[in-house]
């Protein structure tokens, strides 16, 4: 009996290493994981912070006429001052804001994050679609 008892002792002392090397390797494996996410994650920031620089570059910035303005909304009747629908404000690109090409002495305004369908010759406001400039 005691044979057997001892024998069993010495097999289990000796399994244990093997078993912790085994935890160990796992625990190992786990550890690279972890640092290959990290990694990865680095990266995807990186990127994104990259992707909205770029964005913010190629932005066109609403630039007001004159010192001082502040957005006030506008309906359609309504008449502008010169400076606001001058050639530094025209809409040149139709497709891009979704809007139809305008008819003789029409052009279409940029104003703050508004589009204004506005008479060059008077300045006054056929049409208004509200919130189309600013996500572009």
């Amino acid at each position: 009996m005691r044979k057997m008892i001892l024998t069993a002792m010495l097999a289990a002392t000796a399994a244990l290493p093997t078993m912790a090397s085994a935890q160990d390797a796992q625990r190992m494996d786990r550890r690279h994981e972890i640092r290959e996410d990290r990694r990865d994650l680095r990266h995807d920031r990186r990127e994104l912070q990259r992707d909205r620089r770029d964005y913010q570059r190629n932005r066109v910035a609403y630039v007001s006429p004159y010192r001082g303005w502040r957005y006030q909304p506008v309906t359609s009747g309504y008449q502008l001052r010169p400076a606001f629908y001058g050639q530094r404000y025209w809409v040149n690109d139709y497709g891009r804001y979704n809007v139809a090409a305008p008819r003789p002495n029409l052009r279409w305004v940029r104003y703050g994050n508004d589009l204004l369908l506005v008479n060059v010759r008077s300045g006054r406001v056929f049409q208004v679609r509200h919130n189309v400039a600013g996500n572009r």
